[in-house]
């Protein structure tokens, strides 16, 4: 109990403290939570009491609070505090006006620097190349040639000693080369065929054919005083015509030509037949100093050298249709070998015992061992025995009147076409007489075979084939002596495909060039003579340009695109005027020592051009021992990276630069952006801007100046094809240079001809692929698209080069493009085989080769800066 009572005892102060300090705590927090209520309560009233002159806290009317000296300092340190962060803002605002003048003066400087830098460059190369071109002219032997004066013939010229033999003429003994200096532009005189006696009697056809030709060419001159070479057309004869006077009566004749000058110097006898058979009425007449060119002649009457073999005129008034042309593959056709005709009986029986005086009666004297029996019976076994479908025949419905020894003709032309279209080869027998060099009956087989692609096979090596001093017709024909007659049919059958295409590719070029049309009938005779006294030909044309003015604008910059290259350049840059390329250094060695090439290749030895991708490099050791003029070797010879590279060209040519050539229609942005990015591209001497818009530029529209000249060119119409004119603002041998390979398109995007089974033809492809065959040349490197890969292909035989990686051609700016069109490519399609059909094979090549920079954009040390940088 008592526990209990103490422990109850006991508890009470724990509680009485327990209850203090809940007390406590409680009027704590009234205090501290009421209190400020009610505190807040009061002053609010009182000053809501008051009015507004009593109130004690809020804002009092006219700044009267500020009265109070406390408060007034308070006032005094805000205006001031305010002040100051105003003045602090305005100050903060001007440094940052002028750290950004600073920094646009730090780039401005930046790029001062830079760009003195690089005048710094520019000169010390400018002054490298001027110290460089200086030791070249000092060390030259060679001193500057001018033009020869050129020798004016006198009226009163005095006859030379005749020869000693008609036979003995010979351009050194008879030609007068005093009236035909190399810089003579070798002017040609032709006789009206109306100022000699016999020239009413010319076959009509043949004369308007001469007369149409002859006002086409550009060797013509109505100028006899000044004249290299005068013509005079003397045949073919009419049939119906009255027999010829005799031979001395003809003489006295030419004689009489006003500017025979007593010997004929200088004249050409032309003899043109469109027949298998014409009057050789010159045998037996003295022509003295003058030569004569006609498609028969007898052993006896013929100068080598000085005499002319021509083709005969099949096209007198009308043109070939050549699409009629078959084409050249299948290499090998129906028939392996044909031959129609019927030999002409000896006139021996029905000739007096006299001396000969007739051209027929002296082929008929001491004919040589008649292989023509042999022939005939050798043919007949091969078509018997049918190891080959030939078609031999030897007898003739309505053959063609031929000379005596010769083989006839059978048929009308068109029928023997339709034969040769279908032959392989074409047999052309040689007269059965050797006397018989040429004669008009083997020149039109010849003639016909070519036209349609049939090998000739000439039977006869004693036979003189048209223009056989400039002409190597063992790349277009077979010459077989007839003692082989046995063994011809092995040698038709061992030849390859491939070399009978290129036969039949080389006679289809001599025929279009030297034998298609009456124009190239004379031309070619011409330029025999001409070849033969070595004097250049004409320069061909250039296209002159119409200039557009215009006006140059601010100095074009750098394109975005192209910034941010870090050490990397451009490429060597070498600093000079605009530098033109030379011009026409061959002319004399392109006519003298590269005759064959020139009459052998295409385009024909007709124009003189000024450059060519054929012409010669000097060897690698020529340019440091005698022969370094104009030649830029990298680090003198000790080559380099890219860093001596920027201060010489190297190559294997000499220096040049190029001209950029650039087709436009209204598209005046996407132009003037790319005019802009060819500011400080090196070696460049000027752009050419061909305005293909019948609207000319706006005048207020402001071109880039990027520090060279730009020639706009308007054009006559709208066509693709005026980027391919030779316009004479473009100075340069080189058009976006492609230094290598100059007998190339070397460009981007590339395409390809597929071949379409079902159809049996080509189809154009623009789809991605390993293997190409055609460059478009709105990207292309080279001295339309599809005609221009045509044809480089077909006079090289070789295919294109592509560069870079693209496969298309970016054109900001620029509206669809064509190839989103399907019409686009049903167009290509028809043209690719349109362009097949008019050459008679497809003469693209494919190619797996491509030149890509395996090092584009990748920086390199200073030292071993890239040579070239976009690319």
């Amino acid at each position: 109990m008592q526990r209990n009572a103490g422990g109850v005892a006991g508890g009470q102060p724990w509680v009485l403290r327990r209850v203090r300090l809940t007390w406590l705590s409680f009027m704590l927090f009234f205090i501290l939570v009421f209190f400020p209520l009610i505190a807040h309560y009061y002053l609010t009233t009182i000053d809501e009491a008051g009015g507004p002159d009593k109130r004690i806290f809020g804002p009092r009317p006219g700044g009267e609070l500020c009265e109070a000296k406390h408060v007034q300092d308070l006032c005094r340190i805000r205006e001031s505090v305010s002040e100051e962060l105003l003045q602090l803002e305005a100050k903060r605002q001007e440094l940052n006006g002028e750290i950004a003048r600073l920094n646009l003066r730090i780039e401005a400087c930046k790029r001062s620097i830079d760009s003195a830098k690089q005048d710094l460059l520019q000169l010390k190369n400018v002054i490298s190349q001027t110290e460089h071109s200086y030791k070249e002219l000092m060390a030259q032997n060679q001193p500057k040639l001018s033009l020869p004066v050129r020798l004016l013939p006198n009226k009163d010229e005095p006859a030379l000693p005749p020869p000693k033999s008609p036979r003995a003429c010979r351009l050194r003994s008879c030609f007068d080369y005093a009236r035909c200096p190399l810089t003579s532009g070798f002017p040609v005189y032709v006789y009206d065929t109306g100022s000699y006696p016999w020239g009413e009697r010319l076959d009509p056809l043949v004369r308007q054919a001469f007369v149409a030709a002859a006002k086409t060419n550009i060797y013509i001159t109505s100028d006899a005083s000044v004249a290299c070479l005068y013509v005079v057309l003397v045949g073919e004869l009419q049939e119906s015509s009255a027999p010829l006077p005799p031979p001395s009566e003809l003489e006295q004749q030419l004689r009489a030509l006003p500017y025979w000058r007593a010997d004929g110097r200088n004249h050409l006898l032309l003899h043109l037949t469109r027949k298998s058979m014409t009057q050789n009425f010159l045998y037996n007449v003295s022509t003295a100093r003058a030569a004569i060119a006609a498609t028969t002649f007898l052993e006896q009457q013929y100068r080598e050298g000085f005499d002319l073999v021509v083709s005969p005129l099949v096209h007198a008034l009308s043109e070939p249709n050549f699409l009629e042309i078959p084409p050249q593959v299948p290499v090998k056709r129906k028939y392996l070998f044909t031959f129609q005709g019927e030999r002409v009986e000896s006139l021996r029986s029905q000739l007096q015992e006299a001396p000969p005086q007739s051209f027929e009666e002296e082929i008929e004297r001491d004919p040589p061992a008649d292989y023509d029996d042999r022939i005939i019976g050798t043919l007949k076994a091969v078509q018997d025995s049918h190891l080959d479908q030939v078609l031999v025949e030897f007898t003739c419905k309505s053959p063609q009147p031929s000379l005596p020894t010769e083989w006839a003709l059978c048929g009308e032309r068109e029928d023997r076409l339709a034969v040769l279209k279908a032959s392989t080869f074409s047999l052309v027998i040689t007269p059965g007489d050797g006397q018989l060099v040429a004669s008009a009956g083997c020149g039109m087989r010849l003639f016909e075979a070519l036209e349609v692609g049939a090998i000739p096979v000439v039977l006869g090596d004693h036979a003189k084939l048209p223009y056989h001093q400039l002409i190597r017709w063992s790349e277009a024909a077979i010459v077989v002596p007839k003692p082989r007659i046995t063994e011809l049919h092995f040698l038709l059958r061992s030849l390859s495909d491939n070399d009978l295409l290129s036969m039949r590719r080389q006679g289809r070029f001599l025929w279009e060039a030297y034998f298609s049309t009456s124009e190239n009938v004379l031309n070619t005779v011409l330029a025999s003579v001409r070849t033969s006294i070595q004097v250049p030909a004409a320069p061909i044309r250039e296209e002159p340009a119409q200039e557009i003015p215009h006006k140059a604008g601010k100095l074009a910059g750098t394109d975005a695109n192209l910034a941010d290259n870090g050490d990397l350049d451009l490429g060597p840059v070498e600093t000079e005027p605009p530098y033109a390329s030379p011009r026409f250094l061959r002319n004399f060695t392109y006519t003298a020592a590269d005759t064959y090439r020139a009459w052998n290749r295409a385009p024909g030895p007709f124009h003189l051009f000024p450059h060519t991708p054929l012409d010669p490099v000097l060897p690698s050791e020529a340019k440091f021992l005698g022969s370094g003029t104009g030649f830029r070797p990298i680090g003198g010879g000790a080559g380099g990276s890219g860093k001596e590279f920027q201060a010489a060209l190297g190559g294997n040519v000499p220096r040049e630069q190029f001209t950029v050539v650039m087709l436009t229609y209204e598209r005046e942005e996407v132009l003037m952006n790319s005019l802009e990015r060819l500011n400080g591209l090196p070696y460049l001497n000027k752009v050419v801007v061909v305005w293909n818009s019948p609207k000319l530029p706006s005048d207020d529209l402001l071109w880039p100046d990027i520090g060279l000249p730009i020639v706009v060119v308007h054009t006559d119409k709208n066509s693709l094809n005026n980027r391919f004119l030779p316009w004479d603002a473009v100075e340069t041998e080189a058009i976006l240079v492609w230094r290598e390979a100059r007998d190339r398109i070397v460009g981007f995007p590339g395409r390809f001809h597929a071949w379409d089974v079902n159809h049996q033809s080509w189809l154009y492809n623009s789809n991605y692929s390993c293997e190409l065959s055609m460059v478009l040349t709105g990207a292309a490197f080279f001295h339309k698209d599809i005609a221009m890969n045509f044809l480089v292909s077909h006079i090289t035989r070789k295919p294109p080069i592509k560069v870079t990686s693209r496969w298309t051609f970016r054109c900001p700016g620029c509206p669809q493009a064509l190839s989103h069109d399907d019409s686009h490519f049903h167009e290509r399609h028809k043209c690719i085989n349109f362009f097949v059909k008019v050459y008679g094979y497809m003469p693209l090549l494919y190619t797996q080769f491509r030149v890509d920079s395996v090092l584009f954009k990748t920086r390199l040390p200073h030292d071993k800066t890239k040579c070239f940088k976009f690319i």
